[in-house]
């Protein structure tokens, strides 16, 4: 998009305006969430979209959410919890191991780069529902980066299809209405 000085006068307004407009949502993309979400996307875990040195901090980042996520249902406590049971002092000393205990979570991240990439058609969401029970908090914190659409094109689109419909001479029409007449024009236009 480099100006040159065979370009008249208006394609030089549009390439200035289109270059700071560009500059500008560069500058409030958030890069962090579009990586992990990348990495969490199994079609595209590979991250072959970056640079090989940029892997690494991604994966890094992934298991900082793993390690510090928080469960979405709390577990019922009980208000007189049983005292834990004592391990048997030989089991303990015989630990090589310099943490008390591993969970679950300390190899997440590993077993799902190591599974096989999805295929390009299939649905991320519909995988990591699938697999749930084998990543527990990894699908979790998934369904949170891949659930937030990339673009607000389709919010803005409603919005002004629904600021075509409610208008001074339908202003006493009930949201349930609102609602079904979005929703036949939506399927009108997807009739044709």
């Amino acid at each position: 998009m480099k100006i040159s000085d065979d370009d008249p006068a208006y394609i030089v307004r549009f390439k200035t305006a289109f270059t700071r407009d560009l500059g500008e949502r560069r500058e409030k993309l958030n890069l962090e969430w579009l990586k992990v979400a990348t990495a969490l996307d199994p079609r595209f875990k590979d991250l072959k979209c970056l640079a090989r040195a940029d892997r690494e901090a991604v994966w890094a980042k992934l298991r900082e959410l793993v390690k510090g996520e928080e469960p979405a249902v709390q577990p019922h406590v009980e208000e007189n919890p049983a005292p834990p049971k004592k391990k048997p002092a030989l089991l303990v000393m015989g630990s090589d191991s310099d943490s008390e205990e591993e969970t679950p979570e300390d190899n997440t991240v590993e077993r799902y780069k190591v599974e096989p990439s999805a295929s390009l058609d299939q649905c991320p969401l519909r995988w990591w529902s699938e697999h749930t029970a084998v990543y527990g908090k990894m699908a979790q914190i998934a369904r949170k980066y891949l659930g937030t659409p990339a673009s607000t094109v389709p919010c803005e689109r409603l919005f002004s299809l629904a600021g075509h419909i409610v208008q001074k001479r339908r202003s006493s029409l009930s949201p349930d209405n609102v609602n079904k007449l979005v929703c036949l024009s939506d399927w009108w236009k997807k009739e044709k």
